[in-house]
């Protein structure tokens, strides 16, 4: 490759990487609050809203139930009320980000529901009040396999970023799309793919040391 082609992929990376790490951000600050409320509210929970659990369920459901490519069409109004555009790459945090938080909220709400109940019901006993028991409880007790489920979320928005070239979003989808698909160049198409892989090895090794260290202490 070229000088210039090299700039150019250096340049979709960084892109790539403000495209996820925005949206992880906003799927980490959503997904929890609503991982917590999902198993507060479930029957035999310590808030008893069941319908509004239910309804919440269901709305989540459905979005994870929707294909991304869908997801970013359908969500393109929205897109330009928020951002203005429909092309680049903030234009791609508002589908990655809508696509990303229920997909964690439900991996964070099954580790959510592992803690033990034994636990809970000891904090109970000498008094905590309900925030205390999901800060000093449920959350520290729920952190590996939140930061696990977190990992794979970022995995697979890594993914969802590159599908989102396919409509002008930028990044290395994009490039791979109209450097290398287009154009019939093999080597750029090679190259954005090991860069793909190289991010999604680096966010997996991080991830796993980052489980590693908290279930040792």
């Amino acid at each position: 490759m070229s000088a210039m082609m090299y700039e150019r992929l250096w340049q979709a990376f960084l892109d790539t990487v403000a495209m996820v790490g925005v949206s992880a951000l906003i799927a980490l600050l959503a997904g929890i609050p609503l991982a917590v409320f999902l198993v507060l509210a479930a029957p035999g929970g310590l808030i008893h809203a069941p319908n509004l659990q239910r309804g919440l369920a269901a709305i989540i459901n459905g979005f994870r139930a929707t294909p991304f490519i869908v997801l970013l069409v359908a969500l393109l109004p929205l897109t330009r009320l928020i951002t203005g555009t429909t092309i680049g790459v903030w234009a791609a945090v508002v589908p990655l980000s809508i696509s990303a938080t229920p997909f964690f909220a439900r991996i964070a709400e099954v580790s959510l529901r592992e803690v033990d109940s034994g636990l809970i019901e000891a904090a109970q006993a000498i008094g905590c009040r309900r925030w205390h028991i999901i800060r000093h409880v449920l959350l520290p007790e729920a952190l590996p396999g939140i930061i696990g489920g977190f990992t794979i979320t970022i995995v697979s928005m890594i993914g969802a970023s590159a599908m989102a070239g396919a409509v002008g979003a930028g990044g290395l989808g994009d490039m791979a799309i109209r450097y290398g698909y287009q154009r019939f160049d093999t080597t750029v198409m090679a190259a954005v793919i090991v860069v793909l892989i190289a991010m999604v090895c680096a966010v997996q090794f991080a991830g796993d040391a980052a489980v590693r260290y908290l279930r040792a202490r």
